[in-house]
């Protein structure tokens, strides 16, 4: 069964300021809850066919995975995806300018799990609901709060 999430923020910030932040491997610990480390296969920065690879842990179970950016358009779109570990996915980010200090961020996880039971499956979209929630609110904060 697929699990295609799509959650969205608008942050009182520029589109280039949340862009990069958000587009950094190196701050997802900052702002995803779950995810716990990040460590680069390839040499930063990020670009088209960077690997990066992640451990998080999501309804009490240590994920490890590691991303591949598929496609990127700077202050416009990342998409990255992982074909490996419990839960291959596919997640994206899309930055749209609302004005000039205003910024809208959609974040979109979708996928097919593996290593779950299937019982556990058609719950797993509204936990991930609430968690890329949490996330967006807490990047939300931490650029708002800053200078």
């Amino acid at each position: 069964m697929p699990v295609d999430v799509i959650t969205t923020v608008e942050i009182e910030k520029p589109v280039a300021l949340v862009a990069s932040f958000s587009a950094d491997p190196d701050n997802a610990p900052t702002w995803y809850v779950n995810i716990k480390s990040v460590e680069w296969q390839t040499e930063p920065p990020l670009r088209l066919g960077s690997r990066v690879a992640f451990v998080a842990y999501f309804l009490g179970k240590r994920l490890a995975y590691t991303y591949e950016v598929k496609s990127w358009a700077e202050n416009e779109t990342l998409v990255m995806r992982a074909d490996d570990g419990p839960f291959p996915m596919e997640t994206s980010y899309v930055w749209e300018a609302l004005g000039e200090n205003r910024t809208r961020m959609t974040l979109r996880n979708r996928g097919v799990p593996k290593g779950f039971s299937r019982l556990v499956t058609p719950f797993m979209a509204a936990a991930m609901r609430r968690a890329n929630r949490k996330d967006l609110a807490r990047l939300k904060e931490k650029l708002e709060q800053a200078a």
